[in-house]
């Protein structure tokens, strides 16, 4: 299965930088991942090293950066041209950098991140479990994990189905949730795939799904 190229195809309608532009003229965009932001802060402790996978154009990538003073930060995406766009974007901060590359197999050594951040991306990839311990892989002994997905209760899925069909420019993001991970389904993978559950919580009136890891 080449899971590199799911993604890839998956993606094929999203532009390179949809989060960048959405969130300076999308109100909706603006409260949603503005929510996202902040759960994401309280939790995102200081770390040297951090990956982020599903960077997309980075947007959220910065904000990862700012949270945890990382020394050296990079980037992971699937979708080339995001990446790209990313790249030049995010030029002028020499410690951030961004690559292609697939979740399914990541191109790092053992021990290599301090963090690992994973947000609303999981969704989006083939396998889950073989994700999460490559996640786990890569991840320094004591390090930490940051990992978002829908939860897919019965009111998300109501206003996904709006938004694909209904919202402007929504439809670009038809079939490409091909994971579901309802009735609490993210920290049981997560535990399946050997880490240890920090936190566990839901925000946005239980839309939206933060577990917190640990690798021990």
């Amino acid at each position: 299965m080449d899971t590199k190229k799911i993604g890839e195809d998956l993606h094929e309608h999203v532009p390179a930088n949809w989060y960048f532009e959405s969130l300076k003229k999308d109100p909706l965009q603006k409260f949603w991942h503005g929510t996202r932001f902040r759960e994401v802060r309280k939790v995102a402790t200081h770390a040297n090293s951090v990956l982020d996978i599903g960077c997309a154009d980075g947007v959220f990538s910065n904000v990862i950066f700012k949270s945890t003073k990382a020394k050296k930060f990079v980037g992971l995406d699937v979708v080339k041209t995001s990446i790209e766009w990313a790249k030049k974007h995010w030029a002028k901060n020499i410690k951030m950098k961004f690559m292609v590359g697939d979740a399914h197999k990541l191109p790092f050594n053992n021990n290599s991140f301090d963090a690992v951040f994973c947000l609303e991306a999981l969704e989006h990839v083939a396998d889950p479990l073989l994700a999460l311990k490559e996640f786990k892989r890569v991840m320094k002994k004591g390090g930490y994990g940051v990992f978002l997905v829908p939860s897919d209760n019965d009111l998300f899925k109501i206003v996904w189905w709006l938004w694909l069909h209904f919202y402007p420019r929504g439809w670009v993001w038809r079939e490409t949730h091909i994971q579901t991970y309802r009735n609490n389904y993210l920290p049981v993978a997560c535990r399946k795939a050997g880490f240890k559950i920090d936190g566990d919580k839901k925000f946005n009136l239980g839309m939206l799904h933060l577990v917190k890891v640990q690798k021990v």
